[in-house]
């Protein structure tokens, strides 16, 4: 497509999570999600819609006991696939059945120690990230992105944190990459918000102290750069796009005739999404590797 409108869209394919993390966007209480078959349905949709890359996420996709035959199907007509996933599921029997099928798996890192990590993420998190990071040394063909929302409650550990990634980044054979992101005003059931979230001025002044400087790329994503950013559907079928504090549903997306249209007369920002997505190119960089 000369002119791409988008090149990834977000399948929530459950809302179930073992964690109650107070910045979630994702979708709450979806109690039937759709069937094996209609979410294969859905895939070969986005394929359809123009999108190249797909990413399975929830809730923790990894709570969906089909989501390996969904990764197979989107694999199957041609998707890069990316798996976004507590990693508190992970396992290395996972891995070995379907490593092979994925291209990037991001996980969430919400601080370099313990203590810190479960002010937002429940206790025992930290340690399953660090498990889920040593299990992807056996897979350099998965790239791995760490996400780290940055809050009232971890806003200090940051450079511990960046260090952290760093270390793993250079004693590990896959690409690694970091995004640093200012915790974002959406939620379906939302906290109290100025316990949580870091001012503008602090996040600037965050990405200024460690831009460029250190050893790994680190991506950092403010209020307005993550704003109508994502194409997102939920756990129910249902076409959502985000934009500030509020969730606007399109209807099904199975539905829907002219998906272009419904991008058209959203205020999805197409430019913003493709500058943002080019920074993760996996068929780019398998040619370099030729």
């Amino acid at each position: 497509m000369k002119n791409r409108k988008i090149t990834t869209i977000d399948f929530h394919i459950t809302s179930e999570c073992n964690q109650e993390c107070p910045y979630c966007w994702g979708p709450m209480d979806f109690e039937n999600p759709v069937s094996t078959a209609t979410a294969k349905q859905i895939i070969s949709k986005i394929k359809k819609a123009g999108a190249q890359r797909i990413v399975f996420t929830g809730g923790d996709p990894l709570k969906r006991d089909d989501v390996g035959e969904l990764i197979l199907h989107a694999k199957k007509i041609d998707l890069e696939v990316a798996l976004s996933t507590t990693g508190d599921e992970l396992t290395a029997r996972f891995l070995k059945k379907y490593g092979s099928s994925i291209d990037l798996i991001s996980l969430p890192l919400d601080g370099s120690t313990e203590e810190i990590s479960s002010q937002t993420k429940k206790e025992g998190h930290y340690k399953a990230i660090l498990d889920a990071l040593e299990m992807l040394r056996k897979h350099p063909n998965i790239d791995v992105k760490v996400c780290t929302p940055v809050t009232r409650f971890n806003l200090k550990d940051i450079p511990n944190i960046i260090s952290l990634v760093s270390d793993y980044a250079s004693k590990t054979k896959a690409r690694v990459f970091y995004n640093i992101f200012q915790a974002f005003p959406r939620s379906m059931d939302p906290p109290d918000w100025k316990e949580l979230l870091v001012t503008q001025k602090e996040f600037d002044n965050l990405q200024q102290r460690f831009l460029g400087k250190e050893r790994i790329t680190v991506n950092f994503l403010d209020h307005e750069t993550l704003d109508r950013l994502y194409v997102m559907i939920f756990p129910d079928g249902s076409l959502v796009i985000p934009k500030g504090a509020e969730f606007y549903t399109y209807g099904k997306f199975l539905e829907i005739d002219n998906f272009e249209k419904v991008l058209e007369s959203s205020d999805f920002d197409s430019p913003k999404h493709i500058q943002h997505s080019q920074k993760w190119k996996k068929v780019e960089w398998k040619k370099c590797l030729i």
